[in-house]
């Protein structure tokens, strides 16, 4: 298991100061994100970055202009195609960079397709857009060696996949290569009965991991049983990424990187726990 940061939360005041902490803080890997820019703004980012430390992942969907777009699960035909071409632009990109893929949430909020009952629930038509939407992204992922990686979210940011369960309903049915899990520890907090046992289900499905703790702040400070989630993931035989994606507490930028170092020494302490 590797441990990520996304750019954001690192120290520095541009892309290559934060490359440079993160290291010579034993950072593994970053995770870019779509937000600010777009593919030219991650661009320039990898080429700031200049291979200090290597690309996770990107986290976000955004179309061919730079606007963020989640709209798999969009009514209009155009939205969705929109979302999809932009995801392909990204995954290319992944593959250029060594990324171990993108991570996407479907959609926010509630459903925006139709009641289509008796003859087909909102969930239902979700999920063959969802599937359809899959089958064509998930083979271009793949000829690029990356992965499109569905996120589960928590029930106050999205109504459609909220369980490891859930992804692996979507994977299974599409039935392709290039096609993963992110699993989110925080989101899992409050989906899930029992994390560990999700993961375990999940398996060879989990792709990659969102870290951050029950109050989305960095792993530490709340009360997630990470040693527990880390044995389940070394059970599975997950070898991947793990990056922070949370907040990090502190009220200056001096503190900030010191919780965030702290934080990072706590993530390697459980991971030995966890052996």
């Amino acid at each position: 298991m590797k441990i990520a940061v996304q750019l954001g939360l690192l120290p520095g005041n541009n892309a290559t100061d934060k490359a440079k902490w993160a290291q010579d803080n034993g950072v593994e890997g970053i995770e870019l994100g779509v937000w600010g820019g777009g593919l030219s703004a991650m661009r320039r980012d990898a080429d700031a970055i200049g291979g200090l430390v290597p690309i996770s992942s990107v986290c976000g969907n955004a179309d061919v202009d730079g606007n963020t777009s989640f709209d798999f699960l969009d009514p209009d035909l155009n939205k969705r195609r929109k979302s999809i071409e932009g995801s392909k632009a990204i995954l290319q990109f992944c593959g250029e960079v060594g990324a171990a893929g993108q991570i996407v949430p479907p959609i926010f909020g509630g459903p925006k397709v139709p009641d289509l009952a008796p003859v087909m629930s909102p969930l239902e038509l979700e999920d063959k857009l969802m599937v359809a939407a899959c089958q064509e992204i998930g083979p271009h992922a793949a000829a690029h060696n990356t992965l499109f990686m569905l996120e589960p979210l928590n029930r106050y940011e999205q109504h459609y996949l909220r369980k490891q369960s859930d992804g692996v309903r979507i994977i299974k049915a599409s039935g392709v290569k290039g096609v993963g899990l992110l699993s989110d520890l925080f989101h899992m907090h409050i989906e899930e009965t029992d994390s560990p046992a999700a993961l375990v289900q999940a398996g060879k499905h989990v792709t990659h991991i969102h870290l951050a703790d029950n109050t989305r702040m960095e792993p530490g400070t709340g009360d997630i049983d990470f040693v527990a989630a880390f044995k389940a993931l070394k059970k599975i035989g997950f070898k991947g990424y793990m990056a922070y994606e949370c907040g990090i507490t502190g009220d200056t930028p001096k503190k900030k990187a010191a919780n965030l170092a702290k934080s990072l020494q706590f993530v390697r302490d459980c991971i030995e726990q966890a052996n």
